[in-house]
């Protein structure tokens, strides 16, 4: 069983910066795929980050390229998501996703465990 627990979420202004960090507890990191999505109201959940097992490869869609970084910390068993530029349309609940079945994963369903998510608000 893996305790996910996301950090950082918070009011920023447009073009500022903000750190995720996903702490997980009950198992280490090391041979988990991770993921940060966000969901804001009336919309789907969207992957905007995804990082391999391995740490090898990472996925960011069109929308976060180039301003958004995923980075996993074995030692720490933290995950971090730094957002850069940020922008009004980056405002949603961002949610901590892992599991261990998988090498590397997009979508929700292919994610066992979440975290409670973090409110991120970017005004213009």
């Amino acid at each position: 069983q893996v305790q996910l627990v996301e950090s950082g979420g918070g009011s920023v202004q447009a073009g500022g910066s903000l750190r995720l960090s996903c702490t997980a507890s009950g198992r280490t990191l090391t041979n988990y795929a991770m993921a940060w999505f966000r969901q804001a109201p009336g919309k789907e959940r969207e992957c905007v980050a995804a990082i391999s097992r391995s740490g090898s490869s990472t996925y960011y869609p069109d929308s976060v390229k180039g301003r958004f970084t995923i980075s996993k910390d074995n030692a720490k068993n933290t995950v971090y998501l730094q957002m850069n530029s940020l922008k009004p349309e980056d405002t949603a609940v961002y949610y901590c996703a892992a599991d261990r079945t998988i090498t590397f994963a997009t979508t929700p369903k292919q994610y066992g465990y979440w975290g409670q998510g973090t409110q991120v608000t970017v005004s213009s």
